[in-house]
């Protein structure tokens, strides 16, 4: 998506080791209007009449994932990255290393909310690693839901998360592909 790249570059700014810091737009403060229109491109993507919910990962991809469910008239539900008291019955889990946080830290989600059967697209902000895509790839098979794809808006390549997901074979798209970045460049592929 052209205009994704150009808010990475023109508003994006990167950080030593690689860090790509998008949060004027995507995820601290969210340009909501922009949302829409990255929602608008994973329309004409997946194929929405085949998605029962929306599903990401606490917190970032809240906002992408709520303006995405909300266009297309969806629920939306999140995994939780720590267990409140709010939350009852069974519980699906999944183990993650964050790469924000630099530390393991487990993805929870009711079994309320994702049953057997549902179908599910998977959207979210960022992808580093993939982790976080991974656990709720596996959330969704614990549940016996189908996954039925996966959106991510900007992925770092050169970290490997989207191949492993490709080469899995699962429907994995990424708006902007980031191949190189580095404080005084960013390339895309």
């Amino acid at each position: 998506m052209q205009a994704l790249k150009d808010r990475i570059k023109n508003e994006g700014k990167i950080l030593p080791g690689s860090i790509v810091k998008v949060d004027g737009f995507l995820n601290h403060r969210v340009d909501c209007a922009f949302m829409g229109e990255i929602a608008d491109e994973f329309a004409r993507i997946f194929d929405l009449s085949q998605v029962d919910v929306v599903l990401t990962a606490e917190a970032s991809g809240i906002a992408l994932a709520s303006i995405c469910a909300f266009k297309w008239g969806k629920p939306m539900i999140f995994a939780k990255k720590a267990k409140s008291d709010n939350i009852e019955g069974g519980l699906y889990k999944s183990e993650i290393m964050s790469y924000t946080y630099k530390k393991k830290v487990t993805l929870i989600l009711s079994k309320q909310w994702l049953t057997p059967g549902t179908r599910v697209l998977i959207i979210d902000d960022f992808m580093a690693r993939g982790e976080a895509a991974r656990g709720l790839c596996n959330l969704v098979q614990e549940a016996q839901a189908q996954l039925m794809g996966v959106g991510i808006a900007v992925e770092k390549g050169f970290q490997g998360g989207g191949d492993r997901l490709r080469e899995m074979g699962v429907n994995y798209h990424a708006l902007a592909v980031i191949e190189e970045a580095e404080p005084d460049h960013i390339s895309f592929r």
